[in-house]
Order: structure tokens, then C-alpha cells, then sequence
């Protein structure tokens, strides 16, 4: 099946092939800042207004600033795309007051991936003309569906996971469409929490809008879309002049894996990556991926050429700037998308998806595609990359209350990064810049649901030279006779070391049973959970980089007496032998030697761990599955 023929019947405007227009620096200055002091105020303007826990206390929302050629200008985070709205609404039939709303995953460019995230978008017009576009997208807790949280794990359509809204206006001139919004809330579980997250995105938007509007009555259409260009412009040569010199002419290869799709588990689902760099140009071609699963793992990545994933992938390659500082330096615009070339494999894989198949674990996917690029770079720059991370997974509740009321409870928990060749991963972080996990106190203050821990995992860090991120590790109890919700990746692959570092350890969530703890698996659409039981939920530590053996001994102490590493893993990991927070040096030494005498080889540049050889034996077994 595929979808309606209507997708492509309004192109969205090309871009002019042009030579850039000479700008004053000065004046550059002030557009680009302008630019991102709009994004900035957008983004807290719906942090202070929005009602959900998911965008107001997690921040899992984005907001993108687009020049009138669908063009991204801001490069601080990924955001949607606009493409859509202008292929359906040609921009010289918009008007001011105009909001568009849309979520459906294959009618979205590649920009939605899956249907929680609703998009608003906003034209800005200046001298009656549509100039530039301003976007916002949250996750939005429930938009119906199957499952409670929109997000059920053993979805095989579209169609089970909640109601798809291709690009539609929702105001018209300033007048908003009742009708729209009606069956919004109508599908919906937390109609009055949804409706007023849209409304902050859509005034906050409108607010950019018109400070957008501003820049242009300011300087004037010609001077800011000179240094829309300009701004896109360095970016393209940054990449170009100073990043992909760093990468020698040639081939590369590398495949990873998704290890469950939530119905035919248990699988690797591989996607293939070669990397072709020659010149000034990358050529990224996934031929080789496997046929779209069964379950919700997929992710529409092919459409607009491929915009969408080189923006979400191409920010990786920051990590061959000379320093650190430099790199943090480096925005990713549009521009970087005139440096590379993307090769799909024919439709029906897991990165071209045929409609309905279902999308709403599409992160397991788009996660691995930055991994995926990690790892054939690494291939070409001695290890010089960033080892793996996977710092997305979503978990939640539901039920009803002590009072009957129903409640839905959702949490993005992220996880360690990878080691780095000139530092260790970072503890407990998100992908999603400035989002965190939702504090006790907000949850224990909604929820029939107590916080017992909250706390950095042990030993969750892959081991190296220098170490994996620490993952979470967070235990509830059920106050009510409820259930849980999981969508995770990684629980049976670590994130994997790099350049002789060690994978870390996998995602793993347990609900005591009996004295027991039930491993529950990472896709979960509603586990029973009694009242008084514990849900334990530790999250992915980042793959170490370098040889574990060459950490300095200093920092094995330090990170034993923190409680990162056990004294065990010192010793079984590091080699070093821990006398209380003392080192014993003699000891540690001769381990050392014992260690290195022992192997039979260089270390690997990738380690994937353990599960990686379960996993090809085809001895893993099935994680437990439960239905509502």
C-alpha cells in the first residue's frame, strides 16, 4: 500500500543558484544572533507556558527557524521541517494569521517520526510575502492509538498508534478551526493537557513570528536574506574546509543493529552504511538495510532527498574539530546538506518504510543512524570519534488513581555518552539538548507512584582509557494497581566501545514479582504492576574509548570512591587493585602485566559486547511481552 497520491502536489520553492551578496560582518552579527535569540525565547516561552510533563518538565520539544526556501537558519538543535506545509499550501496562497498543524509520519518530508510529535508551523510575511517560516514540535502525551502514550510496542500499522494529521490549517487568517481541534481532543486520553501544550507552541511560534517580522522591517528583505545565505554558506565550508579534510579519500563500511522490533523478537534487524568521501562531498549509502519489520521500529528517513537525516547525523562530524571548544562552536544548518549525497535502498526497509507499516519506536532506528556514522568515520580517523550512546527510551504509567481518576504518566530517561578521546562520556544525559528526567517531587505530587531511588547505574560505563556515560537508575512503586510502559533499545547490545574501549551495559527494567524480578524486555505495552511492587529501570551506559589498561590509576580511585565503578570492576575492567579508596600499587601492577601477557590480540576498534555474540549464536531468548 502506499499513501495518497497527493504528496507531492505542491513542490515546496527551490532554492536560487546564486553567488552569495556581500553582507557587513556587522550586520550579519546581529541577524544571527537575532536568530538565535528568537529561537531561544520561543523555546522558553513554551517551558513556561505548556501543562504537560512531557514538554514542560522533560523538554522533549523543538523549535526551527526556515528561510522561505524551506532552508533551516538555526543550528543549536534538529527541529521538523516546513517542506510539508509548503508543498500542500503554496506560500502565495498563505495569509497572515495562518497556522498549520500536522504529525503524519509519511506526509511530513521525513521530518515527523512519529505521531506524539505534533507540529505546528507559522509563515512569516513581510510587504505581503511569505519570507521565512517558524516551526515548533513537541512530544505530546497521548494522541490516541492503542496503548496509552500513543506508542504501542507491538504496533504492525499506523493505524494502532494514534490518529495521523497530514498538513491542515488550524488557523485560518487568525481564526482558529473549532472542527480541527475538536477531533483532536476527541482522540485523545488528556484532551485538556493537549490543548493547551498546542496553544503554547502556536502563540510562541506567533511571537517568533513577529519578531521575525522585525529583522526584516529592520534591515529589509534583500540585506536578511543575504545573511540567511551567508550563515548557511560557512556552515557548508566549515564542513567542507575544516571537517571533512580530516577524512581520508576512500570506502568505508560499518552495519549496526536493532536487536527487537516488539513482535518478532528476537532479531537483528541490521542497517548498513558505506561511506564514500571523496574530494569535498560525502556519499552515504544504506543499500544492504534490512526490509522494514514488523514491528514499530521503522523510520520514513528517505524523503526531501534525505534532508532531514543529513541534519541529524551530519552534527557527529563536529567531533573531528581540532579541540573540543571548537567543536561546541560549530552550528548545523541547512548548509551542511550541499556537502553530502544520500543513496537509499528501494522502498520496504527500515529507513524506507511503506506506508501503513507502523513507526512509533523509530527512534531505535534514527539513533543507530548516528551511531552508524560514528562508526564508519572512526574507521577513517584512527578511532578518533565519539564510542556509542543510546540516550532515548521512553517509560510510563497508567491507571486510574486512588480516586478513579485516570492518570497516564510518561518519562524520557536518557543514558550515558560515549568516551572521547580527550575525555569520558557524560552521566545521565538526553540527546535532546536541556531535557531531563522528570523530578521525584513533580511525579510522587500527580501520580499514585513513589520514587524510592533516583542515582547514577555502577559500573553501567563501558570501560577504557577513557570511560562510558554513566546510565540512570530509577525505582518506582505503584501506590495503585496499575500498569507500565516501555519503549527501549539496547537491552541486549551495550553501546559499543571504540578504539579498544568496552561496550557498556544494556537497558533493563524489572517489576519484583514474588520476590522475583521479572525482566519486562524494552517494548511493553501495558504490564500489570500491583500496588506496593517496584519497577527498577537502569538505563544504557556509553561504550568506552581506548585500552581500559592505560586509564590512569587516579581516576580508577576517583571514580571508585565516587560509586562510579565498583572496586570489582577495577579490578576485572581496569587492573587495579583497590586496598579500601587506596590503590595497591604492587598488586595493580602485576595485574596489569597478567592482563596484557593474556591477550591474544590488539584490542578491537569496536567492541560490541557480549550480547552481540548471543545474539549472532541465536541463543537469546525472548523477552517477556504483555498486552493491555
Amino acid at each position: 500500500m502506499n499513501p495518497p497520491a497527493t504528496t507531492a502536489k505542491h513542490p515546496w520553492p527551490a532554492a536560487p543558484q546564486r553567488a552569495a551578496l556581500p553582507v557587513d560582518p556587522i550586520v550579519l552579527q546581529i541577524v544571527e544572533g537575532t536568530l538565535n535569540s528568537i529561537e531561544a525565547e520561543i523555546e522558553y516561552a513554551i517551558e513556561r507556558t505548556a501543562r504537560s510533563p512531557m514538554i514542560r518538565e522533560a523538554h522533549d520539544y523543538r523549535v526551527g527557524l526556515f528561510d522561505r526556501y524551506c532552508r533551516k537558519l538555526t543550528g543549536r538543535s534538529y527541529s521538523a521541517m516546513p517542506n510539508a506545509v509548503a508543498r500542500d499550501f503554496p506560500p502565495e496562497t498563505m495569509r497572515p494569521g495562518d497556522v498549520f498543524l500536522m504529525n503524519d509520519t509519511y506526509l511530513t518530508e521525513g521530518s515527523i517520526g512519529h505521531l506524539p510529535d505534533l507540529c505546528s508551523t507559522v509563515p512569516v510575511f513581510h510587504d505581503g510575502e511569505v519570507v521565512a517560516y517558524i516551526q515548533a514540535f513537541g512530544h505530546h502525551d497521548d494522541i490516541g492509538g492503542r496503548v496509552p502514550g500513543s506508542m504501542p510496542g507491538t504496533a504492525v500499522t499506523v493505524f494502532e498508534e494514534g490518529l495521523a494529521i497530514p498538513p491542515i490549517k488550524l488557523y485560518d487568517a487568525g481564526e482558529r478551526n473549532e472542527a480541527v481541534l475538536t477531533i483532536v481532543k476527541r482522540n485523545t486520553r488528556v484532551p485538556e493537557m493537549l490543548a493547551a501544550d498546542l496553544d503554547s507552541e502556536v502563540q510562541a511560534c506567533i511571537m517568533g513570528a513577529k519578531r521575525m517580522e522585525s529583522l526584516f522591517d529592520r534591515f529589509g528583505r534583500d540585506t536578511v536574506e543575504a545573511c540567511f545565505q551567508a550563515i548557511l554558506d560557512r556552515c557548508r565550508d566549515i564542513y567542507r574546509n575544516e571537517l571533512l579534510p580530516k577524512i581520508a579519500d576512500g570506502e568505508y563500511v560499518w552495519e549496526d543493529y536493532v536487536e527487537h522490533d516488539g513482535v518478532t523478537d528476537p532479531k537483528l534487524h541490521k542497517l548498513k552504511l558505506k561511506m564514500i568521501k571523496k574530494g569535498g562531498r560525502i556519499t552515504l549509502d544504506f543499500t544492504g538495510t534490512d526490509p522494514q519489520s514488523t514491528g514499530p521500529i521503522n523510520w520514513p528517513a528517505d524523503y526531501a532527498g534525505g534532508a532531514f537525516l543529513v541534519k541529524w547525523i551530519a552534527p557527529i562530524l563536529r567531533n573531528l574539530a581540532d579541540t573540543p571548544e571548537r567543536a561546541a562552536e560549530i552550528h548545523v544548518n541547512e548548509g551542511v546538506c550541499e556537502i553530502f549525497d544520500v543513496v537509499f535502498p528501494p522502498k520496504g526497509t527500515l529507513i524506507t518504510p511503506e506506508w501503513p507499516a507502523a513507526t512509533n519506536a523509530r527512534s531505535f532506528v534514527l539513533l543507530r543512524c548516528l551511531g552508524l556514522l560514528a562508526g564508519v568515520v572512526a574507521q577513517a580517523v584512527e578511532g578518533r570519534m565519539p564510542a556509542d550512546q543510546e540516550t532515548i527510551r521512553y517509560t510510563g504509567f497508567f491507571g486510574q488513581d486512588a480516586n478513579g481518576k485516570p492518570f497516564l504518566s510518561r518519562e524520557v530517561l536518557g543514558g550515558g555518552s560515549g568516551g572521547r578521546y580527550y575525555a569520558d562520556g557524560n552521566d545521565a544525559i538526553h540527546i535532546v539538548p536541556d531535557s531531563r528526567n522528570q523530578p521525584a517531587e513533580f511525579t510522587e505530587t500527580r501520580f499514585p507512584l513513589l520514587v524510592e531511588k533516583l542515582a547514577l547505574r555502577t559500573d553501567s560505563g563501558g570501560a577504557g582509557k577513557r570511560r562510558g556515560g554513566l546510565g540512570y537508575e530509577k525505582h518506582y512503586r505503584a501506590l495503585v494497581d496499575c500498569r507500565t510502559i516501555v519503549t527501549a533499545d539496547r537491552v541486549r547490545l551495550g553501546c559499543y566501545g571504540l578504539n579498544g574501549g568496552k561496550a557498556g551495559q544494556p537497558f533493563c527494567v524489572t517489576v519484583d514479582t514474588l520476590g522475583a524480578a521479572a525482566d519486562l524486555g524494552g517494548l511493553v505495552d501495558g504490564e500489570p504492576v500491583l500496588a506496593g511492587q517496584i519497577v527498577r529501570v537502569v538505563t544504557t551506559g556509553g561504550g568506552g574509548w581506548g585500552d581500559p589498561l592505560e586509564r590512569e590509576l587516579e581516576l580508577v580511585q576517583r571514580d571508585v570512591i565516587e560509586g562510579k565503578v565498583s572496586p570489582r570492576a577495577a579490578r576485572n575492567d581496569y587492573g587495579v587493585v583497590m586496598a579500601g579508596d587506596a590503590i595497591d600499587s604492587v598488586a595493580t601492577t602485576k595485574l596489569r602485566q597478567s592482563m596484557r601477557d593474556k591477550r591474544d590480540r590488539t584490542p578491537a576498534m569496536i567492541d560490541r559486547g557480549p550480547g552481540y555474540d548471543v545474539m549472532l549464536s541465536g541463543q537469546a531468548k525472548p523477552r517477556m511481552k504483555a498486552g493491555v
